[in-house]
This record gives structure tokens, sequence and C-alpha cells, in this order.
């Protein structure tokens, strides 16, 4: 199956960029329509939720980051972040995945965290929406009702025949008469677009204050072995706080707090800093494959910081002086073996993820995250409402494998898991908008939004040549460079020289800025 061709979107009133072009396009039609680009990204990842429910959807959660320009001429814009990362229930213990079952917080309703998605783009509409709730939410409940199987969504239906044919709640939407959908196939989700029609009139409360939603769900997930209570999405609460900021080469930077990787993107744009970069040779792909590793140490100290009694470590991480220090220790020569970056613990993979950015013609831009964490999340899907549940509590610890997983990172009851998410937005020296940016792809979000902006800004390459570069990823753990199937292979063999272990590999992944990225069969659109 191939993917879309790169091409760059250039517009004067507005861009949406998604893994999706029926996405994208439904974005640019609340634009045209005065929609903020709020407006459109919410729609848009609702649009997302449909098409792509692998990745994204209501029974997920996520993050969203937020220029609001300035008012008047002479004030600086205001950037802020939602966190509606997923909560976990009451119910929830350090220990409840001990003793031989992590298993369940990979899959079944044990796994499932409150979702957040409904509750923060709501809060954002509340803010800065310039359209009725209805005309975002409508649209998506109309879509739902039917379209055709798209490239991306056929080709993963493959991945999971046992699913798909053998789970009634999944094969009577992905399998209808018994053989899996293929690209160009009708497909429908009735029970979904019911649903989006209730949230369309009745918002988030819908979801949230005990109604027909809230109870369908809670019934499915203690039915696959949950304990969810209908006052576990009665207390859910997005949180909305301003952006973490940081500086790049002049630019100024704004991306989500901890739990989220953001910390971490803004420690490994510090770290090369320190480095001048005139042409892409050998060194300078070293180095930034080095600030990855030390990035992904970085981020085994990280957790959710209202559960932390000292939140030092997670606050200096993003700091120039703290990247002053770890960049003495970073070797030209060679790279080194995982512990010489220091670990906590190893990271996990959190696939399934979806992210939009949006750049409208007042000079707002919109960077939202969004995630049901594994490919269909949690694998159960509430046929009453069309819901694909998350498996986010499988990004928490275990208890007896803090040395593996990481100690701060236990599940506790109301807290959210760390997650590789970090949706940030960019501005120029003088405060005027510059770019957009975000990722999908688990942990290679944060090093795919570190090399696209390298890309961007220090080789000025455009938002679409700087996503379609070959990407690099190396996590610590398998101790192991992988290299997209484009990368130079003069480049490759001077990594080899300096000791890193190149493995080949399409590294298959979403990243939208202004462009979107083929790897995911992405087209962003404009007007």
């Amino acid at each position: 199956m191939g993917r879309n061709p790169a091409y760059l979107v250039e517009a004067k009133n507005g861009v949406v960029a998604t893994e999706n072009e029926r996405c994208s396009d439904m974005g640019v039609i609340a634009l045209r329509k005065g929609g903020s680009a709020v407006d459109a990204a919410i729609t848009a990842t609702l649009c997302i939720g449909v098409v792509n429910s692998f990745s994204s959807g209501i029974g997920g959660g996520g993050f969203m980051t937020v220029r609001v320009p300035p008012q008047h001429p002479g004030r600086e814009s205001k950037v802020f972040t939602i966190d509606f990362r997923g909560m976990a229930p009451a119910a929830t213990t350090p220990t409840m995945f001990d003793n031989g079952k992590r298993n369940l917080s990979e899959s079944g309703g044990l796994s499932m965290t409150i979702p957040g998605e409904l509750a923060g783009l709501q809060m954002a509409h509340r803010e800065w929406g310039a359209l009725s709730w209805k005309e975002l939410v409508v649209p998506n409940a109309e879509l739902a009702l039917g379209w055709t199987v798209d490239p991306e969504l056929a080709r993963r239906i493959q991945w999971f025949p046992d699913l798909f044919l053998n789970d009634s709640d999944f094969s009577e939407i992905f399998a209808p008469n018994g053989t899996l959908l293929k690209e160009g196939d009708p497909i429908g989700r009735e029970s979904y677009a019911h649903t989006l029609l209730e949230i369309a009139e009745g918002g988030a409360a819908a979801f949230y204050n005990g109604s027909a939603i809230t109870e369908a769900i809670v019934a499915k997930v203690n039915a696959t072995g949950g304990h969810a209570t209908v006052e576990d999405f009665k207390n859910y609460r997005p949180l909305m706080y301003r952006s973490l900021e940081g500086t790049y080469r002049g630019k100024k930077l704004y991306t989500a707090r901890a739990p989220s990787s953001g910390p971490v993107l803004l420690h490994m744009l510090n770290l090369m800093e320190g480095y001048n970069f005139t042409r892409r040779n050998g060194l300078d792909t070293h180095r930034m494959i080095e600030a990855m590793k030390f990035g992904n140490a970085e981020k085994s100290r990280m957790s959710d910081p209202k559960y932390r009694y000292d939140t030092t470590l997670i606050d200096e991480i993003h700091t120039k002086q703290f990247a002053d220090e770890i960049r003495e220790r970073l070797d030209d020569q060679r790279t080194q073996p995982v512990e010489y970056y220091r670990p906590l613990y190893t990271l996990k993979p959190d696939p399934g993820t979806s992210h939009v950015s949006v750049i409208d013609s007042t000079g707002m831009m919109v960077s939202v995250t969004s995630t049901v964490n594994w490919f269909w999340g949690a694998q159960v899907l509430d046929p009453v409402t069309g819901i694909v549940l998350n498996n986010q509590m499988n990004d928490f610890s275990t208890f007896n494998e803090t040395n593996i997983f990481g100690e701060w990172n236990l599940p506790q009851a109301g807290k959210r898991p760390l997650s590789s998410i970090c949706p940030t937005v960019v501005e120029n020296e003088d405060g005027s908008p510059y770019i957009a940016i975000g990722a999908s792809g688990g942990p290679t979000i944060f090093p795919a939004v570190f090399q696209t902006l390298i890309n961007i800004i220090d080789y000025n390459l455009d938002p679409s040549e700087a996503i379609e570069f070959g990407r690099l990823h190396n996590q610590l753990r398998p101790e192991a460079t992988y290299a997209d199937d484009t990368y130079r292979a003069d480049i490759l063999d001077a990594l080899s020289r300096k000791r890193h272990r190149i493995e080949r590999k399409i590294l298959r992944r979403n990243l939208c800025a202004g462009a979107s990225d083929s790897r995911k069969n992405g087209i962003a659109a404009g007007f």
C-alpha cells in the first residue's frame, strides 16, 4: 500500500494539517464559516476519531496548546495548554497490575483511564470558539453514518484479523460480511453517530454527568474486567495552564508540561543550541541522536507532578543550565552504552495517537494531540455508544517492576500517566506566529518534533521537506538507532564509525506542521 505524495500547502487565511485529508478539509470548512483555529482543531480532532478510530476518539485523551494572538498592537500573545489526559479511576491502586497481572493494563476494561477528550475540547471551545458547538460536532455525526475506508485504516484493519473477525462489537463495523474491510469499502458507525448527536445537543455533560452514555460505558468497562463508576466520570476535570516556555535560536517555543514530554523536547533542543549546524553531516547527526538518548533518560524521571512531593527533577529538565551540564557528557567521538545516560527505567510504546495543527488568519495557532494509546486502545468497543475505549492505564508503571518502568509513575487514583505527547507552537523573536507542530507515534513523538524543528530552523527546509526528510529514532532500548529508508548512506556510515548500531526501518509516523506526513497518508488543507 503506497503513501500519499508529499506537498506543501500554502494559504493566506488558514491551514489545517491532520493525518487524514477529509479531516483536514473539515477543519478548513470551519475556518471558512468564520470559525477560529480552535474550532477547526476541534472538528478535525473529532473527525479523526470517526475515521481513524485506531488512534483517537472520544474514548481517549490528550493535550492541546493554543496561541492566543494579541488583541491590540504592541501587546504580547498568550499561550495556554489544556491537559485532557486520561485519569485513573478511584479504585486504582499501585499494586493492581502486580503479580503477573501486567497484561490487564494492556487490554480489557481495567486498562481504561477516564477519557478526557470531550472535556478538553469543550473547555477550549468555551474559551476560544467562534462557531457553535453543534456546528463542530454534527458534521462528524453525519460522517460517522457512512464513508469509505481510507488507505491507513485499511492497513491497520489487516493487522488485527482476530479482533475484527471474532469480537462481534468490532466485526459489525470492520467485517460486517465476515471478511475484513479493504480500502474503498463502505463503512459506518451508526451507534457512534447517535452518540455524537447527543453530545452535539448536550455538550460534554452528556458524556460525563451520569447520562445513558456514561452508564453504558461504565457497564461495558466493568463487564470486561474494569472498576469504573459514574462518579469517576462526574469527577473528571481537564486542566488549563500557561504553557511551558523555552527558546531555540531566538525562536520562542511553547509546549505542554509534565506528564507530557514537552519538557524533554525543550531539553533536547537546548542541548543542540550549544552547537552550530551549518550543513548536514555525520557529527551533527550523531549529536542529535545523543540528544535523543539523553532526552529519553530524562523522560524516565517524569510523572504527574501533582503526585510528587518534590518536583525539582521535573522543573529543571527544560532549563538551559541543565542542558549545559548534560552537554559536557555528550561525547563527539562515539555513542555510549545505555547506562551512561542514567535512565531510571525503560520507556514503553504507545503507538495509537493522532495530531492536528491549525493556524488561522488572526495568528491563532493550535497544536493538539489525542490518543486512545495502543491501536484501538483497550480493544474494547461499547456497542451501545460505539465508543472505542483507551488503554492508557498501560502507561503507568508496575509496582514490582520499578527498575523497568519507574516508581514515580505508579498508578494512583486520579493520577494521569506519563505521555510522549508534546503539542508545541513556535513564535518568531518578535512574537509573530511561526509554526504549530506535533506528532503521533508513541515514543517517536518528541524525537520526530525535535528533528523536524531542526530541519526547519537550522537547515532552512520548508515544513513539507522537513517532515518528509529521512528520520532517525533512538529510545535507549533496544540499543539501536533506527534510520528511515531515505536517510543518506554516507551519514549512516559516519554514525556506524561512532559505534551506533544502525537498523534500517520505515518509520511510519505522523507529524503535522502546516504539512502532513505522507508516512501516515496525511494531507494538509488550507484556503
